[in-house]
């Protein structure tokens, strides 16, 4: 199950990582003339990327797929506490598959919020 796991963290992340850079590129939405033109009444040059929104992008996605995860695992624990028919070992192993995903969850959650107030402080 561990490999399933880390399978679909690699497959979410090897997908998700380049939608979260291109998704704030203006060459996306096909708008390519009208960027084009605007960046030359502007007079500037074509590599304006606004970084901070660009690792807004790579933060929510990565607490996406670790919300994502988090589920996943608690409704694997809780389905290995259900058949788990009284085994105290594999009752504990369920357990303890519940209360880690549940700390992961909100390490992720506070790690987000502290990047959040650090990206806030950066102008």
């Amino acid at each position: 199950m561990k490999k399933l796991i880390l399978a679909i963290a690699i497959i979410l992340s090897s997908v998700a990582m380049p939608v979260a850079l291109v998704g704030n590129n203006a060459y996306a939405s096909g708008a390519k003339g009208k960027v084009q033109a605007g960046i030359d009444a502007a007079g500037g040059s074509e590599s304006t990327v606004d970084t901070k929104k660009v690792i807004e992008n790579i933060i929510n996605t990565m607490l996406f797929i670790v919300g994502v995860l988090s589920v996943i695992m608690i409704i694997y624990g809780g389905i290995q506490y259900v058949i788990s028919t009284g085994d105290s070992g594999k009752v504990n192993n369920a357990k303890n598959t519940i209360m880690y995903s549940v700390i992961g969850l909100i390490v992720s959650i506070l790690s987000y919020a502290i990047v959040g107030f650090v990206m806030s402080q950066i102008k």
